[in-house]
């Protein structure tokens, strides 16, 4: 048998394994889609199916059910949210203003929920798939362990107690704009985002000290 031969079998596993991956990132992908326009739990694998433009069989060569698939998004996106929000809320240098640390943080949060609304859809549904439940209540605790570096490099001397607090109350009104900034798109989308900077520095500046620079 040739070299040639030889090296044109070893290459032919690696060829089915690059397209099983393009065809996994399509279901996820037509996935995505069906989950923000019907929400998880009216999806069903024929629409996603019909929205990847394959057969239901094709689907299934690759996940069972529609949990499976919210599972894999899922953990893409975990990961993907992680490396993100990590970047986000890395401690800033006591004497950076806080518009700009606020806003640096915020829009990275948001790039992330505006590139990716199915997480969203997911996460906030009324019906998590699977595992998602227990890795999401993981990445909360690790958003606000972060949230509680930056704002201690924030408002150093503070007590533990204070920052814990004051992290989550920062959290839960970034959540709940959200939900108001995926709602709108284009120069709606945008005020809403300044709003949310805006609330969260006027709150967090008596704790801080004045610190913002504005024109």
């Amino acid at each position: 048998m040739s070299d040639a031969t030889d090296k044109e079998k070893e290459q032919q596993p690696r060829r089915r394994q690059a397209r099983g991956e393009r065809r996994i990132a399509q279901l996820l992908q037509a996935a995505a889609q069906v989950f923000c326009t019907t929400g998880y739990t009216a999806a069903s694998t024929n629409a996603i199916a019909r929205e990847a433009g394959v057969s239901p069989g094709t689907l299934y060569q690759f996940f069972p059910n529609k949990e499976a698939i919210a599972i894999e998004l899922g953990d893409r996106l975990m990961h993907e949210m992680r490396e993100a929000y990590g970047e986000a809320l890395a401690p800033v240098d006591p004497a950076t203003p806080l518009e700009e640390a606020i806003g640096g943080a915020v829009d990275r949060f948001i790039d992330f929920n505006t590139e990716h609304p199915v997480f969203f859809a997911l996460v906030h549904g009324p019906d998590i798939p699977g595992r998602m439940a227990e890795a999401h209540d993981q990445l909360h605790a690790t958003v606000t362990g972060r949230i509680e570096a930056l704002l201690t490099s924030l408002m150093p001397g503070a007590a533990p107690a204070d920052v814990s607090r004051t992290a989550r109350v920062c959290l839960g009104v970034y959540k709940a704009g959200l939900e108001l900034v995926l709602a709108h798109e284009g120069a709606e989308r945008a005020a809403y985002v300044r709003e949310i900077k805006d609330v969260l520095i006027r709150y967090l500046e008596p704790l801080t000290g004045d610190r913002t620079t504005r024109a």
